[in-house]
């Protein structure tokens, strides 16, 4: 693959974690990651969480308490490095929570591992952007 190629690739998984992610669908988000304890996510406000099981169950949380989620991604700057690779950007989201609209923006890095010639997510870290 060529070097756009392999972004192209990385590009393309990082759009299916927010296409999973807006539709509030777990079955999409666990498609999303690696299926491995070296799993590791940091939500906004969240501490550390590791693994699989814990990692997964977060996603459940979220979603059983969202009803709306839409991200515009901006600034988005992939960086490819043999199989691993990472992806910075901003996502400006709106959500609906307890009936009203609320938006907001986090600065957020997802890397991703390449397996049997697959992209998948090992790490998702976002912090909100206080403005």
């Amino acid at each position: 693959m060529t070097e756009s190629d392999e972004t192209a690739a990385v590009t393309a998984a990082n759009d299916a974690f927010y296409r999973a992610f807006e539709s509030l669908d777990i079955d999409d988000m666990t498609e999303v990651w690696a299926r491995e304890d070296i799993v590791r996510c940091v939500h906004p406000g969240w501490g550390l969480l590791q693994g699989w099981t814990d990692v997964m169950a977060s996603w459940e949380r979220i979603f059983d308490n969202a009803s709306m989620m839409h991200f515009v991604i901006t600034g988005a700057e992939v960086s490819v490095e043999g199989d691993w690779a990472w992806v910075a950007c901003t996502e400006n989201l709106t959500q609906l929570m307890d009936g009203q609209v609320v938006e907001s923006r986090v600065q957020t890095t997802n890397i991703f591992r390449r397996r049997d010639g697959r992209w998948a997510m090992v790490h998702h870290h976002g912090s909100p952007i206080m403005t």
